[in-house]
């Protein structure tokens, strides 16, 4: 346990590496990432979603292939 303890004030204590500003900056690309992937594809999921519940809704539809 004591080794345990020491470690964590040893890694807190420690200035090298990568900093709580860093991590966010890397948070925020990979947000802003995400956000113009769903920005994208938002139109033709939106397509593909509405096709699926018109063929559950009416599954005897030829164009539910």
């Amino acid at each position: 346990m004591d080794t345990l303890l020491s470690a964590t004030r040893r890694f807190l204590r420690d200035e090298e590496g990568v900093t709580i500003v860093e991590y966010a900056m890397i948070a925020a690309l990979i947000a802003l990432g995400v956000a113009a992937t769903v920005l994208l594809v938002r139109d033709t999921m939106v397509d593909v979603f509405d096709k699926i519940r018109a063929c559950l809704a009416a599954p005897n539809v030829t164009n539910c292939t």
